[in-house]
């Protein structure tokens, strides 16, 4: 099993990025996929999910109306399209799987992402 998030980078507020995460080894369009950050001295925080068919979309307050997550079953990738960044999106950034349907909690995801760096400048 592996998950390949990539796309990070360093950006100034205001600006876009869309990170990807390609997923091999298991069934991917049997998983809903999940979005993940932590900020330097944070813990990992939810950032976004998406249901294993694409038809129910869940983010947290603080990107909502910014950012918006995606899924191509076919490709077995998912995205996260950032618009609007701001200094505080400063993160590392993780996409995760899991089979269940609590895609709040951190602990229900089975398969984890190495993490892409997102550096918002002011």
């Amino acid at each position: 099993v592996q998950l390949q998030a990539s796309g990070g980078g360093l950006v100034q507020a205001g600006t876009s990025l869309k990170l990807s995460c390609a997923a091999s080894g298991f069934t991917f369009g049997t998983y809903g996929m999940g979005w993940f950050r932590r900020a330097p001295g944070k813990e990992r925080e939810f950032v976004a999910a998406i249901s294993w068919g694409g038809r129910r979309k869940y983010y947290a307050d603080s990107v909502k109306g910014r950012f918006t997550v995606s899924r191509d079953n076919a490709k077995n990738t998912a995205w996260l399209q950032m618009n609007s960044l701001k200094p505080e999106d400063t993160a590392v950034y993780y996409c995760a799987s899991q089979s269940g349907t609590n895609y709040y909690a951190l602990s229900e995801y089975d398969y984890w992402g190495q993490g892409t760096q997102v550096t918002v400048s002011s």
